[in-house]
């Protein structure tokens, strides 16, 4: 799961990246109105955390161009603007949810979960797909009911996306793009091949199934 996350506040930034990061998410920082549109133009994001007071503009403005443009990638607002008329209007602009500065990094956490489950058409923490349960919240997955098996960090952020996009071709370098934040090092396109290999001893060769030439799919059934 690749996040924008738009907050000039560095030391903000900094810090809420890294907890991101240690809960499965790749997360690109955008410090600017400028950035995140250009990381919007080249990039694939899964979700954006959005501040509101940018030092070039409203992250308002931004978001109402991306409604208008067509995005539908859920949004979060995050901010110091905390009146009911603030949360109206931001709601109103085509914000999927709204939470105020200060805020406690749980309940953050909680939001996005709840807003990527959405997206996803699952509202269980756990999604199930073809006999395959994924626990997001203990990282570890169950094949056919049976026992718990724990996952690496890139073997869950691999799986994760993989059951939130089933049926559908994903190449080499989209896998990357998801598992990897623009801010690290470019990774070999053949770790990916590593990693499809780990989670086929885990799911069976049978349900992540290879496209020649164009990438791997999830099968869903």
């Amino acid at each position: 799961m690749k996040l924008l996350f738009i907050e000039d506040d560095d030391l903000l930034a900094e810090s809420l990246a890294e907890s991101l990061k240690d809960n499965g998410y790749r997360v690109d920082l955008a410090t600017s109105l400028s950035v995140a549109r250009s990381l919007m133009a080249t990039e694939h994001y899964e979700l954006a955390i959005l501040d509101l007071g940018l030092p070039d503009g409203s992250g308002l403005d931004v978001l109402k161009k991306w409604r208008k443009d067509g995005q539908d990638l859920p949004v979060l607002i995050l901010t110091a603007r905390d009146t009911w008329a603030d949360k109206i209007v931001g709601l109103e602009s085509g914000a999927d949810d709204y939470l105020t500065k200060p805020f406690h990094e749980g309940e953050l956490l909680a939001r996005l979960k709840a807003l990527l489950r959405r997206r996803s058409g699952s509202m269980s923490q756990e999604l199930s797909i073809n006999g395959v349960s994924l626990d997001e919240a203990n990282q570890c997955v169950s094949i056919d009911g049976n026992s718990w098996q724990p996952l690496t960090g890139t073997e869950f952020r691999l799986l994760r996306y993989f059951m939130h996009h089933p049926d559908r071709v994903h190449s080499k370098e989209k896998l990357i793009d998801q598992l990897y934040a623009l801010d690290q090092d470019a990774a070999a396109p053949n770790l990916v091949e590593v990693y499809i290999g780990r989670l086929r001893r885990h799911l069976g060769k049978s349900i992540i199934q290879t496209r020649r030439g164009q990438g791997y799919v999830f099968a869903s059934h």
